[in-house]
């Protein structure tokens, strides 16, 4: 049914939604199978009845049309769509904004929302995904804790507020950001959600956003006028003009693969069942491989044009630099491949990259959707690697499950699998057969994310009879590894001062998605508590910034420049990396053990990176006989005209 209705009706117009001028506005939705529709227009976001109702015209492909003359500036509107004998109201599945709960849409004239130099912002070139340094953040959690003295707590300005400090006076907001050193900020859904309740925005409220309402418009809570459709649009339009005035690349978290809500959502009372897909022998179920109730039907006409419409709209209108798929395995490949196309043609340096899997079965043939085994078939787009995740610090659902930086033994050659990229490699035969892409550029490197235990809160349940001491040992060496592999870093809000959720009783939240902010706040203190933390993972991104060795962009590359060190004792893994623009040498080694190890090099190393400290400046330096210390990353290089001979390994 659903392919005739996209052999018949496909439409490829870019003007689907309320198109603004000041003499007039043109509606126009798609519902081919409507038998009626109209423009409903309301002078405020809390009005029940409209003022206005205009019977819309059914235009060629199934679009619904109707010209309004006059300026409707901040004006709201809805749909009422009739299918058979049921009408129904709904919002503009294009609203660009919407009122208060995203119950209607409003006719805005975006280029009042234009911030103060906007318009000369130009993205900078990215050579490669790798060279990025991605930072997952959460807005409501940026600013929310009573430890950050902003004047706009949770909202979408308090990116905007500089020279702020917490009470060991350390910097905190995007100061924080700039002197952390990261080049993007992945900032979770800030898309209209659905769960928390815009007109009691002072209400403790809490969720992470998975919940989609109205894809093209930010979310209400976030701004200080909910009521007002213009203001989330020009305040998030001002948290990413600060963004990129301080040098920080955004990227949206995006979750087209499913709806908060079904039989009520605005989709299914445009055009009922059409965006979804269905199961069951009549099709009379809704496929459920989301975990949420439903799944996008990412594989039909006018739902690929949705999302990438969608996606064009937040990369031009506001200037996004990168977007994160939230369950890419449910998309079908070929909608990614044309996403791909469709955003770099926009701007080469977009990066795209995602989850690669799903959250339950789906019925659409897995050979076909964008899931990590099928990255191959993928464009440059990149997955996270929960292989590397579950390698370092232990499997990901399973509490005290260990991994290399915290006590599992025998996981040396899956060491190397992660730390090359789990891209082939000559010196990893297991990679000719199971390595799953060809390009570090499609790796997502990261040991902690928003799901699931925080890596602080993982080592503690692992090795809850460790020293303190031990368990920093363990948390940044887990830091190297994720700055020292090859693909693209990613690290959690809080992750460089050891962010903990904990619950009453003494456990740790693992899954905090609606939990309140006293355990998802970025408590802004524990960065003076944890300061030499903090300065080791800075010298960290300083050290991979710097280096090109450490951020190869194709597999030929890295098979040729890394190379894995023979003669290791147990538990330690070390490679050599060659090719770099700065260093003739790189040798990286990670001693996971309680106890010293001795090697030998020819020639004389500067030490950049040790059990205590980290950067791009040499700590000091080695000469033949040296140890690396328990428990850490060890980092040497030799500079070029220092001799020719590697470290002896």
């Amino acid at each position: 049914m659903f392919e005739d209705i996209d052999k018949q009706y496909a439409y490829d117009g870019d003007d689907l939604g309320a198109t603004y001028s000041k003499e007039k506005t043109t509606f126009k939705v798609w519902s081919p199978l409507a038998n009626g529709a109209a423009v409903l227009l309301y002078k405020t976001c809390k009005d029940e009845k409209p003022y206005r109702k205009m019977p819309m015209e059914k235009d060629k492909f199934g679009v619904w049309v109707k010209v309004a003359h006059g300026d409707l500036n901040g004006v709201y509107y809805t749909y009422e769509i009739v299918h058979e004998d049921i009408t129904e109201e709904t919002v503009d599945i294009y609203a660009k904004t919407c009122g208060a709960n995203g119950a209607m849409g409003m006719v805005i004239d975006m280029s009042e929302t234009n911030p103060a130099g906007w318009d000369s912002y130009s993205p900078a070139p990215l050579r490669s995904y790798t060279d990025a340094v991605i930072y997952e953040l959460h807005v409501r959690d940026f600013s929310i804790d009573p430890s950050g003295n902003f004047c706009y707590k949770g909202r979408f300005l308090a990116f905007v507020e500089k020279w702020l400090i917490n009470s060991g006076g350390d910097k905190i907001g995007i100061d924080h950001l700039k002197e952390l050193g990261i080049t993007h900020v992945q900032l979770m859904p800030c898309f209209d959600f659905q769960t928390v309740d815009e007109a009691a925005v002072h209400k403790p409220q809490f969720n992470w956003g998975y919940d989609p309402m109205n894809f093209n418009s930010p979310e209400g809570s976030y701004s200080t006028n909910p009521f007002d459709g213009k203001s989330r649009v020009a305040e998030f339009k001002r948290l990413v003009h600060a963004l990129h005035s301080a040098g920080i690349g955004v990227i949206m978290d995006v979750v087209y693969n499913h709806t908060c809500t079904t039989a009520d959502s605005c989709f299914t009372k445009t055009f009922p069942k059409y965006y979804y897909r269905l199961c069951g022998e009549n099709n009379e179920y809704y496929s459920n491989a989301s975990g949420c109730g439903n799944e996008v039907a990412t594989e039909r006409h006018m739902v690929r044009k949705y999302i990438i419409d969608s996606l064009v709209h937040w990369a031009t209108e506001y200037k996004i630099d990168g977007f994160r798929f939230d369950l890419m395995g449910i998309y079908d490949i070929e909608t990614i491949n044309m996403i791909y196309d469709r955003l770099h043609a926009i701007n080469p340096s977009i990066i795209l990259y995602g989850e690669g899997w799903t959250g339950g079965g789906s019925p659409f043939d897995e050979s076909k959707r964008a899931v990590k085994y099928n990255a191959r078939h993928v464009k440059n787009v990149g997955f996270f690697s929960d292989d590397f995740r579950d390698t370092i610090k232990g499997n990901n659902f399973e509490n005290q499950d260990k991994g290399y930086v915290n006590g599992a033994t025998g996981s040396e050659e899956y060491v190397k699998e992660v730390m090359c990229g789990r891209i082939p490699h000559p010196q990893i035969s297991n990679l000719t057969k199971f390595a799953w892409t060809f390009t570090p550029s499609q790796t997502v490197n990261y040991v902690e994310a928003h799901d699931n235990l925080t890596l602080w809160d993982k080592i503690r349940y692992t090795n809850p009879t460790d020293s303190l001491e031990k368990r920093i040992k363990m948390d940044k060496m887990a830091a190297a590894m994720v700055f020292l592999a090859q693909g693209i870093p990613f690290i959690q809000a809080g992750q460089e001062f050891l962010r903990s959720k904990p619950l009453p009783g003494g456990a740790y939240d693992h899954n905090s998605y609606r939990s309140p902010d006293i355990v998802n706040s970025i408590k802004w203190d524990r960065k003076s508590r944890f300061r030499k933390v903090f300065d080791y993972y800075r010298g960290l991104i300083s050290f991979r910034k710097a280096h090109t060795a450490l951020r190869m962009y194709d597999g030929e590359e890295i098979g040729r420049n890394m190379r894995f060190f023979d003669r290791l004792p147990p538990r330690i893994v070390g490679f050599g990396l060659y090719g770099d623009c700065e260093l003739e040498e790189i040798a990286v080694f990670f001693n996971p053990t309680e106890y010293s190890v001795k090697l030998h090099a020819f020639g004389k190393y500067n030490v950049y990176i040790d059990g205590e400290n980290a950067g791009n400046v040499p700590l000091y330096t080695v000469c033949d006989d040296y140890e690396i210390p328990p428990q850490c990353a060890f980092v040497i290089g030799r500079e070029r005209n220092e001799g020719s001979s590697s470290a002896d390994m």
